[in-house]
């Protein structure tokens, strides 16, 4: 009988220990580091500088990007978009994000919705965009990003 009251309180204490020693889910540290990302990303585009802005993204070849200009699938081939559609400071102008929702999907994945507004001497553009961020190896991505 003591054998069996002695495992069941040592499972017990091993149970709760595994408990303690999980990190705990912060949605909202998680959001904010995603928005923090996105704000880095509008100071790189600012600079004009495409591959810092790109850092906001997945370096993969299962990268999926979708605009007007079509679907491009790649790290490297929307990197190349971004650069024909943008090739000099004049393009590329300067981009502010309004970000409205951040949703966490799970502890790995959320979404964002939001707007952009480029402003340039050829024309403004607004529109809108759709990004889902994965956490790899420690660090946000955009995995996917359709904007309209």
């Amino acid at each position: 009988m003591n054998s069996r009251l002695l495992l069941t309180f040592s499972l017990a204490v091993l149970a709760s220990c595994t408990q303690l020693s999980k990190p705990k889910f912060d949605a909202k540290a998680e959001a904010k580091a995603i928005r923090d990302l996105m704000y880095a990303q509008e100071i790189a585009w600012n600079n004009g500088d495409i591959e810092a802005f790109m850092d906001g993204y997945w370096k993969s070849d299962s990268l999926q990007f979708v605009s007007a200009r079509g679907i491009n699938h790649r790290w490297q081939a929307t990197l190349d978009g971004y650069k024909n559609g943008y090739p000099d400071r004049a393009a590329m102008g300067s981009v502010s994000f309004e970000i409205l929702q951040v949703t966490p999907l799970s502890q790995y994945n959320f979404v964002v919705m939001g707007k952009y507004h480029l402003t340039r001497a050829s024309g403004n553009i607004d529109g809108v965009f759709t990004l889902i961020f994965k956490k790899l190896n420690g660090k946000w991505v955009a995995i996917y990003d359709h904007t309209a």
